[in-house]
């Protein structure tokens, strides 16, 4: 008896200890009946049925799931998320708990502990970060064709990548997620886990997806194209495993593959829907443009060189959060991303991320009104900064006869015979140098090319040749990457194989669009993919590269 009235003592306690800690914020009552007999529930559902048509019949018991499936979940829980990172730390405000905290999700596959994460405070569950104030019930999609809730398809995603594609092998296995809110007061200190506040399974049916000969098959090319056709014989079983990861999905989203080889094109391949005539968006790719269009110009006199500075081209002192070293961003700096602008892809709290900058009616203006970093000097550290290209697109525009446009029309496209192509557009109707130059994978194999033949196409000098030999250079080192490094809007890194490492420098942009030039192999590969905001996007192109293309002609 007296153990037993320990125990009940010491729940009691724990309950009034608890009880002391109230709501901080008022949240959306539990009316329907649904809601009140599914508290703590993660249910999941075939699609986004809208919360006042969804029904117990419509919970799943059992999915299959396939590559473009789409698998939701709804969560039931019994309080809100900032009442639940409140108990966890009462002595912060509404907005503190806000940014410190937010869901972890635990995902388990047959009863083994695959994958957490604490998803980001950033990461809401309606139209602002506020609804996490009220809201008590939340639906998100682990699988979707479509770009909603990024967040949440990126977390299934890393799910995947780290165990949950391996575990998830072709049959039935029981899917189970749990859901704890968290919180971080401190960079350096652990993040502290609440209980679970929502469970729930459903048995997954994984099918295969099987290849076709047909699509396994290489293709043929075509002819009627610029191209010569190279008769070198590659290991034709590489590329027909590359083909059916492609067909099967194991490599996603992929619409291209070129490769040429000695200046004759030796593999041409479409998936996905793509053919010889599409145009390819490959985001970021297209910066490389810009530093090409500036070599040409100074090659014409119409700029001095790449170690002009900002003042030459503006009254910086006319815009916002004037600086003397703002006067002294040299063209080189933006070209290798290491201008002291307070600006960064990387970081979504930068002023100068590029997120802040498209919703803007001038994107130069908000660029150059941008503050320094005072942490920063120029040409010192490299740092992704889209909004800098923005300003050498604008410099290029000014200074070259008719805009860059036309420029960029007569001296590049016009003398490679590329007549297909659409530029998107700054909010001032000028080429727009952040990327997403759409053209056909041959067109962009023939750029690439250009840079492999020393500037030279068909006997014409296009871009000097010590224009491409400072963009052939190891500018700037990236950080936090072994060996890799960034020159004049080119990457740089080199592939292993056989013990040997063969570097190249490339092009590149979002969802694993790369432009491959190998500095000592004859060789030039173009593979476009819409893997957009993916985890997997460029991991997926060095595979391409390393696993089957350098195998199939270096054996």
């Amino acid at each position: 008896m007296k153990k037993i009235f320990t125990v009940i003592f010491i729940n009691l306690f724990g309950l009034i200890i608890f009880g002391q800690t109230k709501d901080l914020v008022k949240t959306d009552r539990i009316t329907t009946t649904l809601h009140k007999t599914n508290v703590g529930k993660v249910t999941f559902m075939n699609g986004n049925i809208p919360l006042d048509q969804y029904q117990e019949p419509d919970f799943l018991k059992s999915f299959p799931l396939t590559y473009k499936s789409y698998l939701n979940i709804r969560v039931f829980m019994d309080n809100s998320i900032t009442n639940y990172l409140h108990f966890l730390a009462p002595e912060l405000s509404a907005e503190q708990l806000l940014e410190k905290g937010n869901l972890q999700f635990a995902f388990y596959v047959d009863g083994k502990f695959i994958y957490k994460e604490n998803i980001s405070p950033g990461c809401w569950f309606g139209n602002s970060n506020e609804v996490k104030n009220t809201l008590t019930t939340f639906r998100i999609p682990l699988t979707s064709t479509k770009s909603e809730n990024l967040w949440a398809l990126h977390l299934w995603e890393r799910f995947q990548l780290n165990g949950g594609e391996k575990a998830l092998k072709e049959g039935k296995h029981q899917l189970k997620i749990e859901i704890r809110p968290y919180i971080k007061i401190d960079e350096n200190d652990e993040s502290k886990v609440g209980n679970i506040i929502a469970q729930g399974q459903v048995e997954l049916v994984v099918k295969t997806p099987k290849a076709t000969a047909e699509q396994i098959e290489i293709q043929s090319i075509k002819t009627d194209s610029d191209w010569e056709i190279s008769d070198f014989k590659l290991d034709k079983k590489k590329i027909e495993e590359l083909n059916k990861e492609i067909a099967i999905y194991n490599l996603k989203e992929i619409t291209s593959l070129v490769v040429i080889k000695n200046e004759k094109l030796l593999l041409e391949e479409y998936f996905n829907g793509a053919d010889r005539n599409t145009l390819h968006d490959p985001r970021s790719a297209g910066k490389s443009f810009a530093s090409t269009l500036m070599g040409i110009a100074i090659k014409d006199d119409y700029i001095k060189d790449e170690n002009q500075t900002l003042d030459q081209f503006y009254n910086l002192k006319s815009f916002e959060n004037y600086d003397i070293k703002k006067d002294q961003v040299k063209i080189k700096d933006l070209l290798t991303m290491s201008s002291a602008f307070n600006g960064s892809d990387a970081h979504s709290e930068s002023p100068g991320n590029e997120e802040n900058m498209y919703p803007t009616d001038n994107w130069v203006k908000f660029t150059l009104d941008l503050p320094i970093d005072q942490s920063k000097t120029n040409g010192g550290k490299w740092d992704y900064f889209t909004a800098g290209t923005i300003v050498l697109g604008d410099i290029i525009d000014k200074n070259v006869p008719n805009g860059l446009e036309k420029y960029a029309d007569e001296k590049l496209f016009k003398p490679l015979n590329i007549t297909k192509y659409q530029w998107q557009y700054t909010p001032q109707n000028i080429a727009n140098t952040a990327g997403s130059l759409q053209m056909r994978s041959l067109d962009y194999a023939k750029y690439a090319q250009l840079y492999k033949n020393n500037g030279v196409w068909n006997g014409k000098q296009i871009l000097p040749k010590e224009w491409i030999q400072k963009t052939f250079t190891h500018q700037i080192q990236i950080p936090d990457r072994n060996n890799e490094f960034y020159s004049y809007l080119f990457w740089n890194k080199s592939f292993e194989y056989k013990g040997k490492n063969y570097e190249t420098y490339y092009c590149s942009g979002n969802g694993g669009n790369q432009f491959v030039i190998f500095k000592d192999l004859p060789i030039v590969i173009i593979i476009t993919s819409k893997a957009y905001n993916k985890p997997y996007g460029h991991a997926q192109a060095e595979k391409i590269v390393k696993d089957f293309i350098l195998p199939a002609i270096l054996n």
